[in-house]
């Protein structure tokens, strides 16, 4: 009887460490399996070694020295060792189960020419709170063909007023007229989460800019300027492509969507990122 009553008490304990802030469910997408590419043929004469346990065969070029030569104890000539991966890479992580395919692939915010990783985030989620110090320290150590973003969710309009502080900040940092951008976005963070100030008013979220150094007529000029009204329609376009229903989520290059409950807690989601980014390096 006891130890029942111990499973119990423990249950809800773990579904709190996997919590998100959601703005509705939604039905698991189907897996789509990938077919394998073709091995490519060698038309030279080839010394295959055969390994029984091996995933991999490497394929020894040879090639013979010309017949009109008169050297009789010349050996055969090997110009290179080419590997060719017989079998799947051994991933750790699995689709359907720790991430999304999304199928067809979906656009991104910044374009083609990095692999992107979006994290959708709401001010007021405290989730999303916890989760910052995690993807701020994966972030910081990105590869070069990477682009990391941040795209608020506009799910109402309390998520529509704090997505417009996000971009907000964004185009005052570029145009100069905001000197530290991240400063700014933690603080707004802070004074939601810890501070118990919601943020929906404009004249309150003007303050809060001023603090940071920003002229009100900046901040009245960039709040209602067409740059941010079309980042804020990009941003609504993608969470629907994407299926966003709760935050944070990730997801990388348009094609794969994860979060903490999928990976498995937050601090697992940037081992599913690089595995991911892995993915699409070797496509």
């Amino acid at each position: 009887m006891k130890i029942s009553m111990m499973k119990w008490a423990v249950a809800p304990l773990l579904l709190i460490g996997l919590a998100a802030c959601g703005g509705g469910e939604s039905a698991p997408e189907p897996a789509v399996e990938t077919a394998p590419a073709d091995e490519p043929m060698v038309e030279e004469q080839v010394a295959v070694e055969d390994e029984a346990v091996a995933e991999e065969e490497t394929v020894q070029v040879v090639v013979e020295e010309s017949a009109a030569e008169d050297e009789t104890d010349e050996q055969p000539i090997v110009l290179a060792q080419a590997q060719t991966t017989t079998a799947a890479q051994d991933w750790q992580f699995t689709e359907g189960q720790h991430y999304t395919r999304m199928v067809p692939s979906q656009p991104t915010m910044g374009g083609a020419d990095k692999i992107e990783v979006a994290e959708f985030f709401w001010y007021g989620c405290p989730h999303c709170y916890s989760f910052e110090p995690t993807i701020n320290k994966w972030a910081a150590d990105i590869p070069a063909n990477v682009r990391f973003v941040r795209i608020p969710v506009v799910w109402n309009r309390v998520h529509e007023m704090h997505a417009r502080i996000y971009f907000a900040l964004e185009v005052l940092a570029r145009n100069g007229e905001l000197d530290d951008a991240e400063a700014l976005h933690e603080d707004v963070f802070s004074e939601i989460q810890n501070r118990g100030n919601r943020l929906t008013s404009e004249d309150g979220i003007r303050r809060i800019f001023e603090r940071h150094g920003v002229a009100a007529d900046a901040f009245d000029k960039t709040w209602s300027s067409f740059e941010v009204d079309q980042k804020m329609r990009v941003a609504q376009d993608l969470g629907r492509r994407y299926s966003i229903q709760s935050v944070p989520a990730i997801v990388v290059n348009g094609k794969y969507r994860t979060g903490g409950q999928e990976a498995g807690g937050y601090d697992n989601v940037p081992a599913v990122i690089d595995e991911l980014l892995a993915r699409e390096s070797v496509r």
